[in-house]
């Protein structure tokens, strides 16, 4: 077949000067080549002089020591080394000379196919470059932390899990204590009133609002005042801004003063307390920052202490925010009972918690692990629940709740109070000895609890007289009060003498983190990892949405205002990126994206995301129409005709979004592309048109190579007159990209794809329309492949699941073979629930009653395998682009369950990677945390939550899932990943939610399947520091002197950076923006591109969020820029990304880095601006790897 050629190119040349051009990039290329083939070959030069004049080989006639023998020996061997890696240096750089030559001069437009089943996409004239600098990488090369004292890998290799029975304190063992050694130093109690309100649960927000919490906020105002010893503490700013909008300012005085006071303390502050397991850094942040600004803005104060007592495990992801937020300490509580029984035994309930990357400490953050059950009365005052139950006031006779171990409370009296006092005291006493210090925190609190008067009278009335007994009798050598959380820490620090936030002497550093949790036997807590995937999903789409639109829309009212036209600009999107924030906020709550609400709470959600979904999008499309006009004075902002329209729209909370479909007539259509990733990105944009003879074009008139594909209903029914137009085309970082599409008859540079459908003996007709070539195989079952320039990916001819991976640059087919399986739940007593997993043993197959349809698409820009099964059908797509989109697997798994009873789908992987028993999973797609499949562990208790990827390796390969959506995820066998799709469950789990999961939707689950080269030495467990430079797709690795041992058994992994960079492409999806056709002509319109330089390839954008004025939902003159700084692995074999990669030791100059637009003021601030850092008199940003720091800027 001979090439297609494009219409010339509006503006351009004669055919003469384009020669001339290329003659002279030929030439350049050519020269380029040859410069860096000498350098390579002068350093191997170089080497070898070294090594041939070393002083001690000078002297003739001497016999060597055989010391001298051996390290010559190594000398020799390393110089083999050298030699073969500069073999390959030239092997790279010889081919890449060629490649860029014969490119040189190629046309934008022309697509020529190789006839081997591939196309050749052309290069372009955009050379792109990879350069990661040696001190880089030296980062995850040498980081194996620091060795802390509990490293949680090494906790679970020492227990045992045997659950023995303990007697009272049923989970752990029999506490004694010397009556006298409190003699000379008294115990000191803190107790601390509380109330845990869910902003959704078994009631949705409202319903708990207006039911319960008004009334203890209510009372919490009222009894406060009565006594100036009473305290309490609150956490959810959700609830409480709410209630603030309801009172008046007399209240709103009252509440400021006891705020300033500390009767009343607010704990960790955020606008909910999240969920540590499914929730991703970028939601954690935002509702921590929504919570913070609005304290300081509402009520005056900046919490200290963090307090999670009901998050089902808990993340470090968490402890690392808390501490860039510059709390000093923090309370955890729903840990294994197996490690609250250790800690309890080794007094290591208390330690400063570090990140598994630190290297100095810097990340440490005191830590307070609650040793008991739960949170509530029962399981805070001491080991036994049957005493400490009789101190709960609220349980006196006659009240709506009682005491399960039967002996109720009983009301305080001058008769009883000596007796009571000491019941209280000995069990103070034996909860003491399980921390180091002899102050004692005892939480006195439950959910919704204080909802009435009465019960604040019962506890702090009961509560009063038993202190004002033991304060008085000294013997009792104890000091009791009401305190905050605040004020136990402090009283802490204060005992050892050291600052608020430092390591008292002897105390323990931990690093890890505490998932998977178990509350008793074998119930272990990762079923919600993956329940109710279709709101996990949504979640993260909305995630991605409310970033765009807050950079786009700092972005476009800076430019607005800089222009003079900020009067004409939409300020009224900031109240909505306001409720938006709120709302992806509310769903952060850990009975919310966990999946573990009631129904109707489900669909309370479902509305909140959807409705701001929409919003977003709106936010998103004004702030384009603004940034794409040529005249600033076109702009007409019109609530009810806007500029632009989504190509995608959702009908409501829970159904998938639809691709719009583009009318295209006479006239041309322009569709506005934004990318927002922070990088240039060249991909593959997809949008439906009415035509296949269409043009795809730049705003300059430059022709894009654009693939038609067919259009289904069915896995055998073709759309008519609907058609895939997909097109290539390279983003600017952040920008705004404008195509113009055009109805052609005469154009024949587009190609149509081609379709092979397997039917496997399948009874069913197939539909076939013009113009696309359609090949049916009715009985065929021969194994079958698609490729790119990369790889080539083999399907099974049975199933039609993928089988194998074969990288161009590999002579082997590496194994990756697709199943899916069914997991059960247990047949007698407890069975799986939204929080549970209980199967009923190892995963079955997926067996179909129908042989599967599967459906192949091939052309030059993608080809793409769609295999389909009664409850899901999978989608493989492959891009035939260089860089990061071609050296992934795009896959797309649509399940629909709802006919199940009891069962839970799962995909696994099974690879031929040595990879044991350990695998690696991210921390909110924050960290890489290392697994190891543990045997004396049940099989439920070896999954853990995957935000954003998992991976497994061994000395050559690395094999890592990308994800969508949070899911369960473990390595069951050697070489394997399994992860869970869905779960239908019929019954409760007993853990208060009083319902199953019968609500499925049609999910959809998207994943990218990356398969990468280790290190380029072939020893095992050695990664080399490397640089690298990629130039047009050449690339030149530079070795460091030393190669540094790296042991897969330590407990810190990176990505890659092509890994990294896949991620934000899957999650941070390009959005299409159709301008909507109008009588009058389109005003001129343009590309947008907000980057003047390029931000480096290590560094990411988490947000750029305007901040609120004085005035309530208005937007104010400066913005928080939160950056993140990735940690990357160099031990992957390099790649050409596709775009200008390069990093620079965390160095950032943010003057000149937005085009048209100055920094007026920069200062970096804590992670949720309540806290001014360091003073900063330069606009150069500098950051180590892993960090994230916030800088409130001001643009003009």
């Amino acid at each position: 077949m001979r090439p297609l050629r494009p219409a010339p190119r509006g503006g351009g040349g004669s055919a003469g000067n384009r020669d001339t051009r290329r003659m002279k990039l030929k030439k350049q290329v050519t020269v380029c080549g040859g410069a860096i083939f000498c350098v390579a070959v002068f350093s191997l030069y170089l080497m070898l002089d070294r090594v041939q004049h070393e002083p001690e080989r000078r002297q003739s006639g001497v016999s060597f020591p055989r010391s001298q023998i051996s390290v010559l020996q190594n000398r020799i061997e390393q110089l083999e080394q050298l030699l073969e890696e500069n073999h390959q240096i030239i092997s790279h750089i010889k081919d890449s000379v060629l490649e860029l030559t014969e490119n040189a001069g190629g046309f934008p437009g022309l697509l020529t196919y190789q006839g081997n089943g591939s196309w050749a996409i052309p290069a372009g004239n955009h050379p792109t470059f990879l350069t990661v600098l040696p001190q880089d990488c030296q980062f995850a090369l040498g980081n194996k932390g620091h060795k802390t004292d509990l490293q949680m890998l090494d906790v679970y290799s020492l227990l045992k899990f045997d659950n023995l029975d303990g007697g009272a304190w049923k989970q752990g063992f029999e506490i004694t204590y010397n009556e006298h050694e409190w003699d000379n130093d008294p115990l000191q109690v803190y107790v601390v009133p509380h109330s845990h309100n869910d902003p959704g649960w078994i009631k949705t927000f409202d319903k708990y609002y207006q039911d319960q919490t008004q009334h203890i906020l209510n009372n919490m105002l009222l009894k406060l005042q009565e006594d100036p010893k009473r305290r309490f503490i609150w956490a959810e700013i959700s609830f409480f801004s709410k209630w603030w909008d309801n009172i008046d300012s007399q209240k709103k005085a009252a509440v400021r003063r006891l705020a300033a006071s500390g009767q009343l303390e607010f704990v960790t502050g955020g606008w909910v307390m999240t969920d540590e397991a499914n929730a991703h850094y970028f939601a954690m942040i935002d509702q921590l920052i929504e919570g913070h600004q609005w304290m300081e803005k509402n009520i005056g104060v900046i919490p200290k202490s963090g307090w999670a007592i009901d998050p089902f495990g808990h993340s470090s992801t968490m402890s690392y925010l808390l501490k860039r937020a510059n709390l000093t300490s923090m309370l955890i509580q729903r840990v294994h009972y197996s490690i609250k029984k250790h800690f309890s035994a080794t007094k290591s309930l208390e330690f400063m918690w570090r990140q598994t990357w630190d290297i100095d400490s810097s990340t440490d953050i005191f830590c307070h692990l609650m040793p008991f059950y739960s949170y509530d009365v029962p399981h805070t005052c001491g080991p036994d629940p049957k005493i400490c139950c009789q101190f709960d006031f609220r349980r006196l006779p006659g009240g709506r709740i009682s005491c399960p171990w039967k002996i109720p409370p009983k009301p305080i009296t001058s008769i009883n109070v000596a007796e009571r006092a000491n019941l209280l005291l000995d069990q103070y006493r034996k909860k003491s000895k399980l921390y180091k210090s002899k102050v004692v925190l005892i939480p006195v609190g439950d959910d919704f609890r204080y909802d009435n008067a009465l019960e604040w009278d019962q506890q702090f009335q009961n509560y009063a007289k038993l202190f004002d007994y033991m304060n008085s009798h000294p013997e009792l050598h104890v000091q009791v009060q009401f305190g905050t959380l605040s004020e136990y820490f402090d009283a802490v620090y204060k005992k050892y003498g050291v600052s608020p936030g430092s390591r008292p002497p002897t105390y323990p550093v931990l690093s890890g983190d505490f998932f998977t949790y178990a509350d008793r036997e074998d119930h272990y807590w990762s079923g919600y990892f993956t329940s109710r995937p279709f709101y996990k999903n949504l979640d993260r789409a909305l995630e991605s949405h409310l970033r765009a639109a807050e950079i786009l829309y700092s972005l476009a009212l800076n430019h607005a205002r800089r222009s003079g036209a900020d009067s004409k600009y939409p300020i009224s999107d900031y109240s909505t990126l306001t409720e938006a924030r709120r709302n992806i906020g509310l769903f952060q709550h850990h009975d919310a994206i966990t999946g573990t609400s009631k129904e109707v709470v489900v669909i309370d959600y479902g509305i909140r995301l959807f409705h701001s979904l929409m919003n977003l999008k709106r936010v998103i499309i004004n702030a384009a129409h603004f940034l794409i006009l040529w005249d600033k004075n076109d702009y007409r902002y019109d609530q009810s005709s806007l500029f632009l329209h989504m190509d995608d729209k959702r009908q409501n909370h829970d159904t998938l979004p639809e691709k719009v479909v583009i009318k295209l007539e006479s006239l041309p259509r322009y569709v506005v592309v934004l990318n927002p990733i922070e990088q240039e990105r060249p991909c593959v944009i997809s949008v439906l048109a009415t035509s296949p003879q269409v043009r795809v074009t730049l705003i300059d008139g430059s022709t894009l190579p654009t693939q038609v594909s067919a259009v289904w209903k069915s896995p055998t029914d073709m759309v008519t007159d609907i058609y895939q137009i997909s097109f290539v085309s390279r983003l600017s970082a952040l920008g705004l990209a404008v195509f113009q599409l055009t109805e052609s008859f005469n154009y024949r540079a587009s190609v149509k794809s081609n379709v092979v459908i397997y039917l496997r003996n399948r009874d069913v007709t197939v539909s076939k329309k013009e113009p696309f070539s359609v090949k049916i195989l009715e009985s065929s079952t021969d194994d079958f492949f698609i490729e790119n320039q990369h790889m080539q990916v083999w399907f099974n001819g049975v199933t039609g699941l993928m089988e194998t991976i074969k990288r161009k640059d590999d002579q082997q087919k590496q194994k990756v073979r697709v199943e899916f399986m069914w997991y059960g739940t247990r047949p007698f007593k407890d069975k799986s629930g939204a929080y549970l997993f209980l199967p009923d043993g190892e995963a079955k197959a997926y067996i179909s009653k129908q042989a599967a349809i599967t459906r192949v698409t091939k052309g030059p820009l993608f080809s793409e395998v769609v295999t389909f099964y009664q409850h899901f059908h999978q989608i493989v797509r492959l891009y035939n682009l260089p860089g990061v989109e071609g050296l992934s697997l795009d896959v797309s798994i649509v399940v629909d369950i709802h006919d199940q009873i009891n069962r839970e789908l799962a995909m696994r992987l099974s690879t031929s990677i040595e990879s044991g028993d350990t695998f690696y999973t991210d921390l909110n797609g924050f960290q890489i945390q290392a697994r190891k499949y543990f045997q004396k562990l049940p099989l439920q208790a070896n999954f853990y939550p995957m935000s954003t990827m998992a991976y497994i390796q061994d000395d050559r390969f690395r094999l890592t899932l990308h994800t969508a959506q949070s899911l369960g995820v473990s390595s069951i066998r050697n070489g394997q990943l399994e992860v869970i799709l869905d779960r239908r469950l019929m019954q409760d789990d007993n853990r208060g939610l009083g319902q199953g999961l019968k609500d499925n939707k049609v999910t959809c689950n998207r994943f990218r399947i990356l398969l990468e080269k280790r290190s380029a030495s072939n020893k095992p467990d050695i990664l080399v520091a490397a640089a690298y430079r990629i130039d047009g797709g050449m690339m030149i690795y530079t070795s460091e002197s030393s190669p540094r041992e790296f042991q897969d058994s330590q407990p810190v992994s990176f990505p890659s950076l092509l890994s990294h960079i896949t991620s934000m492409h899957l999650n941070h999806e390009v959005l299409a923006m159709p301008i909507i056709p109008r009588p009058q002509n389109v005003p001129p319109v343009r590309s947008w591109h907000p980057l003047a330089t390029p931000i480096p390839c290590d560094f990411h954008m988490l947000n750029m969020r305007t901040l609120q004025s004085e005035v309530v939902s208005a937007p104010g003159l400066e913005m928080a820029l939160i950056l993140h700084r990735k940690g990357f692995d160099c031990g992957l074999a390099a790649k050409n990304l596709g775009f200008n990669c390069t990093t620079t030791q965390g160095k950032l100059s943010l003057e000149g880095l937005f085009q048209g637009l100055d920094i007026r003021s920069v200062q970096p601030m804590s992670l949720s601006l309540l806290y001014p850092t360091e003073p900063f008199n330069s606009s150069l940003v500098s950051m180590r790897p892993m960090e994230i720091s916030t800088f409130r800027i001001r643009l003009v």
